[in-house]
Order: C-alpha cells, then structure tokens, then sequence
C-alpha cells in the first residue's frame, strides 16, 4: 500500500505567503521583487525576521533560518512558504523541525536546488510540496513567462500538465506513478539517512549545476549500487548547467545518464525545462503523474 500524501490546500486571494532564506544570503532585490510578483498576484506577503540576514554565505546562523522556517510553518495566517533562494545550508535545518509539525501544519514550500533538502523532509513527513522558482525569478522574469504562470495555477489548485519535444536519447514508453527527485547533488547527499528521498517504484527526476560529468555519474553510480535505479518506475532528466563537457569521458553528460539506465526498461525524458534555467517548470514533489514518452514528445501530467 502506497504511503498517504497529503496535499496542501490551495489558496485564496488575501492569503499570506511567507518568504524566508534558509540557505545562501540574498540578494534584497530579489527578496523585494518576489514579494511585488506575489502581491501582484493578491496575496499578502510576510517577509522572515532574517530574510534579509547574512552570516558568511549564509542567510543567517543556523539557528536563524531555523526560527524563520518555524514561524512560517507554525504560524496558521500563513498559508504558503517560498524560499528566496537556494546555494547551501538548508541541510543544517532538517533536524531542527519534526514530521509531525509538518502535517500538523501542511501547507506548500516551495523552491528548488538546495531547497530540495527541504522537500525530502516534507515528504518524509507524508506532504506534498512545490519544486519551483524562487524569488529571483519572479523578479527577472515577465508576468507571463510559462514558469511563472504555471507556479501561480498551482498555487491556485490547478494541475498542470506539461509538453515537451522530443530527444534522441528518450526511452518511449508510460508510467503511472509518485514523482519525486530535485537536485541530484543534495538528494545523494542524503541518500540513506531518515531523509533520504528516493523510493521505489516512483518517477524520478533530476536536476543540477556546477558538476561535472564525472561527479554526476559517481552519483547515478550510487543510487545503482543502493538499489535505487533499477526500481525506478520511470527518469526525468531536467538541466544540467555551469559546466564544460568532458572529452576525456568519452561521452556528453546526457549520453552518460544514458548509459547507466540502459539496462532497465521504464521511459526515460531528457532535456525537460528543470533546473536552473529560465524554464523551471514546476513538479508537485509526491503527487501522482502520468508520464508519457513517445517518438513525438513528452508529457507530464499531475493527476492528483
């Protein structure tokens, strides 16, 4: 039997969102550009006592970002939490907030890259939550840019589904089950541990940036060798950034994803619009979708 995910309400014009730094420092503009994309869109917003904070690279001391992420998640008014940005720290937070204050307090938290770390403690706790752009994208983005538009239909309560072109290293075929993945680098970090969030029988997706070919397949290595590839029910790989392809491996980094799920049969997708790019599609992390992989395309579509 399938563990029950709980999916957060959707939200009302009027409702607040808080926006908090749990990781690297940011930039202010981006934090003030996030909040006039939210307002924008009719919600009020509710900045964290240490949104604005820096402590080396970080946001703010450990237990800093922690009290913020806790007010957040604890305080019933708000309905919502988006990280203002990624780079590292939010692994110094997981043990600071438990699974049962998560369900307890379901509500979305939204962000992605280091954010990830977070997701995987949401749905260790059994809630739903949003891989998607953060705050510098609401800011430098358009109103209308796709991304955009699909993380304000979320929030609202539709789901979406998506369509994308074909690859020549896609492997056609569907699958019916619980999406789940983020940041490779991060995810594999805490692979085996109580936040480890790989499962089996679910659609993975992947994303990362600033790693070279040969981390990223020491990585897939790892999930190989824990047992985690071979019972996938299907792979998304998402955008692979901020790096130079390596001739010595004798293989693009999408080629070399390739080979390492060669041998399994679920449908695989490359080149989806996840990561760190202008195109960051949101996923609902734990939600079920049907992916379909065909010589025409690919499509993802949250069923809920």
């Amino acid at each position: 039997m399938k563990e029950q995910i709980i999916i957060p309400p959707s939200l009302q014009q009027g409702d607040a969102i808080a926006i908090v730094s749990p990781s690297s420092k940011v930039q202010h503009e981006y934090i003030e550009g996030g909040v006039a994309r939210l307002e924008s869109w009719g919600y009020k917003v509710l900045k964290g006592s240490y949104a604005y904070g820096a402590y080396g690279n970080f946001a703010g001391t450990a237990e800093e970002r922690l009290f913020d992420l806790r007010e957040a998640l604890l305080n019933p008014e708000v309905k919502a939490i988006l990280c203002a940005r990624g780079g590292y720290g939010a692994v110094h937070l997981l043990e600071g907030i438990s699974s049962q204050e998560i369900r307890d307090n379901a509500k979305w938290i939204i962000g992605f890259s280091d954010i990830s770390a977070l997701h995987a403690a949401w749905l260790r706790a059994g809630v739903a939550s949003l891989h998607a752009p953060m705050c510098k994208h609401l800011t430098i983005e358009h109103a209308e840019q796709a991304s955009t538009q699909y993380l304000r239909a979320i929030l609202q309560g539709e789901r979406p589904s998506y369509r994308v072109p074909a690859h020549s290293l896609n492997r056609c075929g569907e699958a019916h089950a619980r999406i789940v993945g983020g940041n490779m680098a991060v995810l594999c970090g805490l692979l085996r541990t109580p936040y480890d969030l790989f499962r089996e029988d679910t659609i993975l997706f992947i994303e990362d940036v600033g790693e070279r070919t040969y981390k990223v397949e020491r990585m897939l290595y790892n999930l190989e060798l824990a047992g985690v590839l071979p019972r996938l029910a299907g792979l998304v790989v998402g955008q692979f950034t901020d790096y130079k392809e390596d001739p010595g491996m004798c293989a693009t980094m999408y080629e070399m994803i390739a080979a390492r799920v060669a041998r399994y049969n679920y449908p695989v997708a490359f080149d989806f619009p996840i990561g760190h790019v202008s195109e960051n599609h949101p996923i609902i992390e734990g939600a079920e979708v049907m992916l379909s992989v065909t010589p025409q395309g690919v499509t993802l579509q949250h069923l809920l």
